[in-house]
């Protein structure tokens, strides 16, 4: 539980803000006035690619600064955060603050919004913190490295107020959004299964021990997890032309990350059990009934720490109390296929396909079924749900706790891996039955000195 300190300090924090969100009700975007003031933590590719020296088109910040000003910037990165400070002024005109440490930025009353772009070991501790400290938080996905790092952001979300949107923008999507109101109209009948196909994850050469660059506090970048060295290999590898344990390939490590299956496991997952009416609940049995991992395991854990570890190939079955199923597999379309007693749609990024969609020529979709789909809002661009939802005081349409629901699929499913062994979830007391190693994997020690801060 959260401390009553803590509680009252974030009470008071949101009533100092009340006026600023009563008055954020005409929040028009546009005028300097009514735009909330934004910080970024972590600025890699995914905030924007620019600021990582690669001239790509990827990251949430040039969509995001429509809404709101980027005041400071921090990274433990400082060539990354001068790139990113030098892009904002680009942008604006006016030169952002910068901070290597993020928490000078959750002390700094002036900051309403903290966008998190950090790896995602980061994530929970920074997004708990913040909302502690009285902000609203954007946080790139996944949300969480584990279980109980969700249990704690959902307990936090609801006491403290704060409105928190996961970057899993696919939910505003209207290819994705389609196809949740044509399951929801009964266009499929009763559902009986959903495929996640995510596609594989790399493997490395070995990645040798390096003196980490000087540019880059590899301590704090590490944070919450054990110290370990840091490795690095140049090649034509990727956008950071590297395999290494850092920047965008971090991804491939279980100590920082869950691979494929939280990468796009974490979009995928999110729409099938939003599709399958499962937000509130979870699977009860996870088998791997193929997994290949890229170095040997023992007791869950890889034994060689000079190469990507995370499973490279799988067919995981997961199953709810119902017999409904959800499967997440490495091989196929990348997409979503719904199986239904009625008719089967498949949906992805590029298309929306099926006997359904194709009766929507004849038979449409009743009025406003979009919209109900969509929370009973007005189906729009991922970013501007968000701060929309900031300024009306409503739960955006990825809010934590469907994600938590989703994405502990996605851990669950991660920990059969390691133990290439099935196992048994109660998704009401959300723990694993009869199993405490696999219990164990839950949640994991901080380092110390890297606790989440509260109070």
């Amino acid at each position: 539980m959260l401390s009553r300190r803590l509680l009252l300090k974030s009470t008071a924090a949101a009533a100092a803000g009340l006026w600023l969100h009563r008055q954020a009700r005409a929040f028009g975007f546009r005028s300097a006035n009514d735009r909330p003031r934004v910080a970024a933590i972590g600025t890699g590719s995914r905030w924007c690619q620019k600021a990582t020296g690669v001239d790509g088109p990827h990251g949430a910040a040039p969509s995001f600064r429509q809404f709101g000003d980027y005041i400071a910037v921090s990274d433990v990165d400082s060539q990354r955060m001068e790139r990113a400070a030098a892009l904002v002024k680009e942008w604006s005109g006016i030169a952002p603050a910068q901070a290597s440490d993020y928490r000078a930025i959750l002390d700094d009353p002036k900051i309403d919004i903290v966008h998190i772009s950090t790896p995602d070991h980061w994530h929970a501790k920074i997004a708990i913190e913040a909302m502690l400290a009285g902000k609203d938080v954007y946080c790139e996905k996944p949300l969480t490295l584990t279980i109980a790092e969700g249990q704690l952001i959902c307990e936090t979300c609801r006491q403290t107020g704060r409105i928190v949107q996961i970057g899993t923008q696919q939910r505003s999507d209207e290819r994705f959004v389609t196809a949740i109101a044509l399951i929801q109209a009964g266009r499929l009948g009763k559902l009986l299964r959903a495929t996640c196909i995510i596609d594989g994850a790399p493997s490395s050469p070995e990645v040798p021990v390096a003196e980490a660059p000087r540019h880059l506090d590899w301590n704090r970048w590490l944070g919450p997890v054990p110290q370990t060295d840091f490795r690095y290999l140049a090649g034509d590898n990727g956008e950071t032309k590297s395999w290494s344990r850092c920047h965008y390939e971090f991804r491939w490590w279980y100590e920082y990350s869950g691979g494929k299956l939280t990468d796009w496991g974490a979009h995928h997952v999110d729409i099938a059990t939003w599709g399958l009416g499962k937000t509130n609940t979870g699977p009860v049995s996870i088998n791997p009934v193929k997994v290949v991992h890229p170095v040997a395991f023992k007791d869950g854990y890889p034994t060689d720490p000079s190469r990507y570890n995370t499973a490279t190939e799988f067919l995981i079955e997961t199953k709810f109390a119902d017999g409904v199923e959800l499967v997440i597999r490495h091989d196929g379309g990348n997409g979503i296929l719904f199986e239904g007693t009625e008719g089967r749609i498949f949906v992805n990024r590029g298309k929306l396909s099926g006997k359904p969609v194709e009766d929507l020529a004849s038979n449409p979709l009743p009025g406003g079924a979009l919209e109900q789909a969509y929370k009973g809002r007005p189906l729009t661009d991922h970013f501007r749900n968000f701060f929309e939802s900031v300024r009306d005081r409503v739960e955006p349409i990825s809010d934590v706790f469907s994600h938590h629901r989703a994405l502990s699929t996605c851990h669950l499913a991660g920990i059969a891996a390691r133990l290439n062994r099935p196992i048994t979830w109660d998704p009401d007391r959300q723990t694993i039955a009869n199993d405490p190693q696999a219990q164990s994997f839950l949640s994991r020690p901080y380092r110390k000195g890297f606790e989440i801060e509260q109070g």
